[in-house]
């Protein structure tokens, strides 16, 4: 195994992190369609303990612009948090409950507000994108520093910098990917 294989892992699993937190966060960005991925990052406080919504209701989608919460514990007081959760989140929905289920109407979105939803994603997987570069420099120290200990060899060190580029590109690649398909997403009727 090569010296340097410590630092690829570790970067490795650091990068498909960042991937996977960019897949939630693009997630809960609303579209035009329904999605319970929409409402993965509301917790809701279930009888004192901050709970996350999928676990105290069932979320489903009956409709291509509608959301059905279903809670499992349909008393009025769960209801009223499920709600109070849903209009402090950022999604920007009023909630309609009939007493037994809640329902999320997903308004159709104009030109501009698609516009500023495209915006918005660009930013997030440019934040992650920075979050990438940090972590290719820490990589690159950490080479860096086992050649200084004797631990690599120059050669060692050039070859362990170049896959880390390699790693990195790979990662970019696949938020430049998911950028693309969220927009697309967003942009179509």
């Amino acid at each position: 195994m090569e010296p340097h294989a410590e630092i690829l892992t570790a970067l490795h699993e650091k990068t498909e992190k960042t991937i996977q937190h960019l897949r939630e966060q693009l997630g809960s960005i609303r579209t035009g369609r329904a999605s319970p991925t929409l409402v993965d990052t509301i917790r809701v406080d279930y009888y004192g303990s901050m709970t996350p919504l999928n676990q105290v209701a069932h979320i489903s989608v009956p409709e291509p612009r509608q959301l059905m919460i279903k809670p499992f514990d349909g008393s009025p007081p769960v209801m009223k948090e499920i709600e109070r959760a849903l209009l402090k989140s950022d999604l920007g929905l009023t909630p309609q409950s009939d007493g037994k289920v809640i329902r999320l109407v997903m308004p159709p979105l104009s030109g501009e507000q698609r516009q500023k939803l495209v915006h918005k994603v660009k930013d997030i997987v440019e934040q992650n994108r920075v979050a990438l570069r940090n972590e290719r420099r820490d990589a690159n120290k950490h080479a860096d520093q086992m050649k200084k200990d004797g631990k690599l060899t120059e050669d060692q060190c050039k070859k362990a910098h170049d896959e880390v580029d390699r790693e990195l590109k790979a990662a970019d690649g696949k938020m430049e990917e998911l950028l693309k398909l969220k927009s697309k997403e967003i942009l179509e009727e």
